[in-house]
């Protein structure tokens, strides 16, 4: 009958898989992944050779809470992105590959991947 219209979920996973497709986490470098939904934001550091998540942070963590209520704004996720690099840098990770998840490098996004450099990753 007619073609069928891809949801917005659907788009944003292809575009997620495109770039699956080139970016990789790996020992050295791993992978510092993005979500994000309409009330939080949640980002994790992946290394993706043996499937394991390394450090994680988000907007429903004790730490996060603590600090702030709102998890929906940019200033939310530059605290989640501070968060982050924190635990990594304890972790002794200092560089990662930044995935941004299929969503535009813009917003929530941006305020993330700006905290996390400015608390000292490198990416």
């Amino acid at each position: 009958m007619g073609s069928e219209q891809t949801s917005r979920q659907d788009a944003r996973a292809k575009r997620h898989w495109r770039v699956r497709q080139k970016i990789a986490g790996h020992t050295g470098r791993p992978r510092l992944s993005v979500f994000r939904s309409h009330k939080h934001i949640y980002a994790q550091v992946v290394d993706d050779v043996t499937g394991r998540t390394l450090v994680s942070a988000s907007t429903v963590d004790p730490d996060f809470q603590a600090k702030t209520q709102k998890g929906s704004d940019r200033a939310a996720a530059t605290t989640v992105g501070q968060l982050l690099a924190k635990r990594a840098l304890a972790a002794k990770i200092k560089q990662v590959v930044f995935d941004r998840g299929g969503y535009l490098f813009h917003g929530r996004v941006k305020a993330l991947a700006d905290g996390a450099r400015s608390a000292g990753l490198e990416f």
